[in-house]
């Protein structure tokens, strides 16, 4: 019993850690962009198409030469996001 509780908490912690994980806009895919808030589908192809001609973002302020992100987009994504 107490087997399955501890192993029950583990996977727990790992779901809710999974669950906050940082969304990294260098190898995320169009459903996980489009996750992020004020991400839809048109800007998460411009995002794809942005990294895919320009590399990958070395900053997250990158984000802003993005057609169709701005600086309160690039504001609400700053902690849901990762380089």
């Amino acid at each position: 019993m107490i087997r399955k509780t501890v192993l029950f908490v583990f996977a727990l912690l790992f779901l809710v850690n999974s669950a906050f994980a940082a969304v990294n806009i260098n190898k995320a895919d169009k459903a996980a962009l489009e996750a992020l808030p004020g991400i839809g589908a048109a800007k998460a192809d411009a995002i794809i198409e942005y990294r895919t001609k320009n590399g990958n973002f070395k900053t997250k302020e990158q984000l802003l030469e993005v057609k169709g992100i701005g600086p309160k987009i690039l504001e609400s994504l700053t902690k849901e996001i990762e380089l």
